[in-house]
């Protein structure tokens, strides 16, 4: 990886510390830190997969840029399975049963995996309306 990449990555994330964080001495950790990433060769190993996956991406073969994407589906199908199609099914087959004369059994969404996920997504969220409050580049 050629050296003035890892330096334009040091300038703009010195920036990105410089404006995100007003306590001097977090901002004095944070650009230690960054420091020291760069001095255990992490922070270069972290450049070499960012470009990498910027190459995967631009690929013109489904199968070397296609690959994130499908996990991205794959995992937002699963999600729909657990959590919205098979409730809904659960509940029907109940409904069924209890028309039948079975006793009524209602579907159990397990919140214990769902909520880290969906908190996780929410966190995401408020990042970026906080960054459309504060006018980032891009909005509209």
């Amino acid at each position: 990886m050629p050296l003035p990449l890892i330096g334009s990555i040091l300038d703009l994330a010195g920036k990105v510390i410089e404006r995100v964080i007003p306590d001097p001495a977090a901002k004095a950790a944070a650009i230690q830190k960054l420091a020291e990433l760069e001095q255990s060769g992490e922070l270069q190993a972290m450049a070499m997969q960012a470009k990498i996956n910027e190459i995967e991406a631009a690929s013109p073969d489904r199968f070397i840029s296609g690959w994130r994407p499908a996990v991205g589906w794959v995992c937002a199908a699963g999600l729909a399975m657990a959590y919205v199609a098979g409730p809904a099914v659960s509940l029907v087959i109940s409904l069924v049963g209890m028309f039948h004369g079975h006793p009524f059994v209602a579907p159990v969404v397990d919140m214990a995996t769902l909520s880290p996920i969906l908190l996780g997504m929410l966190g995401m969220a408020g990042l970026r309306t906080f960054e459309k409050v504060q006018g980032a580049e891009g909005n509209r």
